[in-house]
Formats: structure tokens, sequence, C-alpha cells
């Protein structure tokens, strides 16, 4: 049996009136995040770790921010194609842990239903993922809210 592991890092910018998308669910907040698709970072991530475990670049090589058609697009849609990706190589995801660091709002409410959306986009059991979330104790572009950061790392297994 073939077993991998992948390490993912995203960050965006969090700014007033924009939608704030993570974990694949829309949160309600006076601040969302700014990028290229939706600007999930928890997905973002996700994808980053998968594509490295696998030896498939990046989120950016497939899904370039320059390219239009990548333009608003909701980042489940690239979790699908990563997936596809993934498999297309022969290999399942045997588990994810990811950390959200977050000032506000507080995500710990919401982890449970970001689980399901995320294993029902992945077409795997809501107990191959763990979500946690932390604050930076008002450290940093997190604790300042100027942004969200998220980690990820999956193993994989090619059998």
């Amino acid at each position: 049996m073939n077993i991998r592991v992948g390490f993912g890092y995203d960050v965006h910018q969090l700014k007033a009136g924009e939608d704030f998308f993570l974990g694949g669910i829309k949160l309600e907040h006076h601040k969302g995040a700014t990028g290229h698709s939706d600007a999930d970072v928890l997905i973002h991530t996700i994808c980053d770790a998968i594509l490295g475990a696998a030896n498939l670049r990046d989120i950016g090589f497939h899904f370039p921010p320059t390219d239009p058609q990548y333009k608003g697009i909701d980042s489940k849609e690239l979790l699908l194609e990563v997936m596809q990706l993934l498999r297309s190589k022969k290999y399942e995801l045997s588990n994810i842990d990811c950390t959200v660091v977050l000032q506000e709002p507080k995500v710990n409410p919401v982890i449970p239903k970001m689980i399901h959306v995320l294993a029902e986009c992945m077409s795997i059991d809501e107990d191959q993922i763990s979500i946690k979330a932390t604050t930076s104790e008002k450290l940093g572009f997190e604790g300042r809210e100027e942004g969200v950061s998220a980690y990820a790392t999956v193993l994989i297994y090619q059998s």
C-alpha cells in the first residue's frame, strides 16, 4: 500500500461588505474574505494539501487566479475537481485534519455543518474530516481581523 501525506496553507484578506465563505458554507459576518474565487480559505487549504500529497502541484497551478473562468467560482467546484484528479491517480483520502485561524466570527458552532458539506462534496465519511478553530489571541493579521488563515494535513493511500 502506498501512503502519502500532504500539507496545505492559505490566507485571505478580510474586507467589510464581502461575503464570507468558509468550509463550503456562508457565514454571517460584517467582513468577508476576498479573492479571485469565493475565497474559501479552508477549501483552498484542503485542495493544496490533497494536491501536494498526490504530487499534483498546487491549487494555483490548476486554477490560476488570472483565469477568468474561476472568477467568483464556488470553491466546492474546485474541490470536486481536485478529488477527481486524486482518484485519477488511484488514490483515496484517508483523513483530513484542519485548523482555521480567525478572530471573528466564532466558527466552532458551524463546524459540524462544514464537515457535513465537505464530506458530501468529497464523497467521504464525515468521520474522515477534523476541523478545529482558534484565534491568534488578537496577535497578527488574524488577531487584528484583517485576514483569515487555514492549515490542513491529509493522508492519502493507494492500494
